[in-house]
């Protein structure tokens, strides 16, 4: 194998220091790593200095996509293969390491996770099938677990080749949280990369570490799930995709005997995720 670029951790940190003092921990001080840092926080710079990390306040909470942006920019020209490493998530250098080497094993990976396990010791489902109108229907009618052709890779460790990040270029900024790693591995396929989930490599992720507001994190996700159906399908394609969601959820919260979530997605998709979203986020 040819001489490998170099790898560079990024960290988008907002509060949580504990969960990311795990995480630096974990990481070692082998690797280069930088945090951005979205809540200003002065527990995450000095966590950062202390375990040798570069260290940049975004100034104010600019989102997931924004933050990777502004890493990738602050690394420049010769930023290397880069680890999107979430604060609540877990891996050793070592394995980053393996991890990189993973992927340089094929000309045509666009990014590589390991596989993911919880704090209990559950498996986390990595793949997921690209969201559609088409899949959506699939779901609705209880057909969800039919293959997908294509699957994208859940973005809590996620490594990034150096060529694919010049190729498919940045993050789409108008997805705050959620989507957004959805959308560059949408982009990456349609320009014939490949991703992989590297199963012999194992990291931990808590889930949900930035936010303690499931409301919140719920309204962030959906709202992003419909700009991405929204880019990629278009106002006819968000219009199926809802019907589908609308209709599947509906029937689940009468069949169900746990309503409530089928209720709320019923009632989220026939206001609108992103109408949600913002009136969620209106000064009460």
């Amino acid at each position: 194998m040819r001489d490998l670029p170099a790898l560079n951790v990024v960290v988008v940190a907002y509060g949580s220091s504990s969960l990311l003092r795990q995480c630096l921990g974990t990481l070692g001080n082998e690797l280069s790593v930088l945090v951005i840092d979205n809540s200003s926080n002065d527990e995450v710079r000095d966590l950062a200095r202390m375990h040798g990390c570069r260290y940049v306040d975004a100034g104010r909470n600019i989102g997931f996509a924004a933050g990777v942006n502004r890493a990738i920019a602050e690394l420049g020209p010769d930023h290397g293969d880069v680890l999107l490493l979430n604060p609540d998530a877990r891996l050793d250098g070592d394995a980053a390491r393996a991890l990189q080497r993973a992927m340089h094993e094929h000309a045509r990976q666009a990014c590589v996770s390991p596989a993911l396990t919880r704090d209990d010791g559950s498996v986390e489902q990595v793949e997921w099938p690209f969201p559609s109108p088409g899949r959506a229907w699939l779901e609705a009618v209880g057909l969800g677990a039919v293959p997908p052709r294509t699957a994208f890779l859940v973005g809590a460790v996620l490594l990034l080749r150096s060529e694919a990040i010049d190729d498919v270029g940045p993050f789409d900024e108008q997805f705050f949280l959620y989507a957004e790693e959805t959308d560059w591995q949408l982009r990456a396929t349609r320009s014939g990369w490949s991703l992989r989930v590297c199963e012999e490599l194992v990291a931990r992720h808590t889930g949900a570490g930035s936010s303690s507001d499931g409301r919140h994190r719920q309204a962030l996700f959906h709202a992003s799930v419909e700009r991405y159906i929204r880019k990629w399908h278009g106002p006819a394609g968000w219009q199926t995709f809802r019907a589908a969601v609308v209709v599947g959820a509906g029937v689940r919260s009468l069949a169900s005997r746990n309503r409530a979530p089928h209720r709320d997605r019923f009632l989220r998709y026939l206001r609108g995720p992103v109408r949600c979203a913002e009136a969620l986020s209106q000064p009460s």
